[in-house]
């Protein structure tokens, strides 16, 4: 037995020893016949490690801003209504027939708190052509507010509450945001108080415009359009609230949505906050804005303008014309030239420059950096008014007398252009008289009487004390800031 063990231990010895030769045979038979293929060496490369999750925290945001956003619900004059034109038939009431009352129509927004003293920023649109303004905070107090100032140009307004020790929100810079940041959207859409959305910004410097810009390429008009775009919901009731990034500060002024429906489908606008901050110093200063203008007008440059003005760097903002007399060309800015800096602060298309142009006031000193023919320059420059001066901008000087119970002002060239009258009075304040009895708002402007024109406070008392003798009725016609027309009679 033992030597047929020994023999089956040999065998098994033997036959491992064979396969081993044999796999040693064979790798080196490979080896040589793949000596012909060159094989690349193995590279090692350093892959990024991956990044924690870390949710994003909007409480603290949340709990920060919606205190210092407020409801805000204007109320227009009964005869002011966007569907119908309401005749007022000036002999009805001297033979005892009464109009049906009617509700006077209602609309809501929303404001942000930038003062603990009471200072409200939301957008003109909101409480243009409004007789009240009514404020409501996030703990239900009510407030009637003054309207201290507009600015259709930023699409801004002022208001103000007489409140103290107010939650507001600070400014953040709207200059340190980026493309895909997260913000939030606070505001009262559809009448909902309190609402908070959260998204990113989608883009910045955008031009929509709907600011009623007619001349949206250059300087030459007033309009600024610079919006931060953000895919964070807003919609109708949310004008004027707050865009808020995760720190909770304020950094734009929620103003306009792009949709075919009305409602919210994908992107909204704000105000960016540095700009409003300005708006708003001008008109706690002033009373009116203060513009600044170079004296250019610009055009943005693409591939095919700088090919065919043979500009090698497709960045800036291309210089088609100066205004004679202007800052830029009392500067040395000249046509052709491509503006890459507003001071130290690069802009890239026209929406840019205008907002970084109108943070400056009339009489401000500022660098504009340039290229002519593909060469760097920086030219100091003064900037100046729309007068072409650098006076500060008066708010127009009101004729304050009191007539029929009412307190008249002057309107201004810019308002019978935007409201196609050629003359008028507007009402400034209204008080007991014939005028508030015969269902007339505050901010009608008076543009005839009996078919009389009036462009002044002698132009009313003319027209009523030249009446013919036997006629008792009096017929005023006029328009509301908004553009409806309405009629009103009383009897003397």
């Amino acid at each position: 037995m033992k030597k047929i063990a020994s023999v089956f231990v040999v065998a098994a010895i033997g036959g491992i020893s064979a396969l081993g030769l044999n796999h040693f045979f064979a790798d080196r038979t490979s080896l040589k016949s793949s000596q012909l293929v060159y094989q690349p060496p193995a590279r090692f490369v350093n892959m990024p490690g991956a990044s924690p999750e870390v949710g994003i925290d909007f409480t603290s945001a949340a709990e920060m801003s919606v205190h210092a956003v407020v409801h805000v619900k204007t109320t227009y004059p009964v005869n002011v209504n966007q569907n119908q034109f309401y005749m007022y038939d000036p002999f009805r009431n001297l033979f005892g027939q009464q109009m049906p009352k009617q509700e006077a129509p209602t609309s809501t927004g929303s404001g942000v708190i930038v003062s603990q003293d009471g200072y409200i920023v939301t957008n003109n649109h909101v409480v243009d052509g409004a007789d009240k303004v009514e404020i409501t905070l996030n703990d239900k107090r009510s407030y009637e507010a003054d309207i201290i100032g507009k600015d259709p140009n930023t699409d801004l307004a002022l208001l103000k509450i007489k409140e103290t020790n107010l939650p507001f929100m600070n400014y953040g810079n709207s200059d340190n945001v980026k493309v895909g940041e997260w913000v939030l959207a606070v505001g009262n859409p559809f009448n909902l108080t309190s609402t908070v959305t959260a998204g990113i910004i989608s883009a910045k410097a955008r031009n929509i415009n709907i600011l009623n810009n007619d001349e949206s390429k250059g300087l030459s008009s007033s309009s600024i359009e610079s919006y931060l775009q953000t895919d964070a919901a807003v919609n109708p009731g949310n004008s004027g609230g707050a865009l808020v990034n995760t720190k909770g500060e304020l950094i734009g002024i929620n103003s306009a949505i792009q949709s075919n429906t009305g409602s919210y489908t994908g992107y909204s606008f704000a105000i960016p906050v540095n700009l409003a901050r300005k708006v708003v110093s001008d008109l706690l200063e002033f009373g009116e804005v203060q513009r600044a203008f170079i004296g250019v007008r610009l055009q943005d440059l693409d591939a095919k303008l700088a090919k065919e003005k043979s500009i090698k760097e497709i960045k800036g903002v291309y210089v088609f014309s100066t205004v004679e007399g202007g800052s830029g060309d009392e500067a040395g800015i000249r046509e052709g030239d491509v503006i890459t800096k507003i001071g130290e602060t690069e802009v890239n298309n026209v929406p840019e420059l205008q907002e970084q142009v109108g943070r400056f006031r009339p009489g401000d000193k500022i660098n504009v950096t340039l290229k002519r023919n593909n060469e760097e320059k920086v030219l100091p420059l003064t900037l100046k008014n729309k007068n072409g001066n650098t006076n500060v901008v008066e708010k127009p000087k009101v004729e304050v007398v009191t007539a029929l119970g009412a307190t008249f002002e002057e309107i201004t060239e810019n308002d019978m252009r935007k409201l196609n009258i050629q003359n008028g009075l507007r009402i400034a304040k209204l008080g007991a008289g014939k005028l508030l009895n015969a269902g007339i708002k505050e901010g009608f402007i008076i543009t005839n009487i009996d078919h009389k024109r009036i462009s002044s406070l002698a132009d009313i008392k003319l027209a009523l004390e030249n009446r013919k003798a036997g006629i008792q009725g009096v017929l005023i016609e006029g328009v509301y800031s908004n553009g409806m027309r309405a009629y009103y009679g009383f009897g003397m």
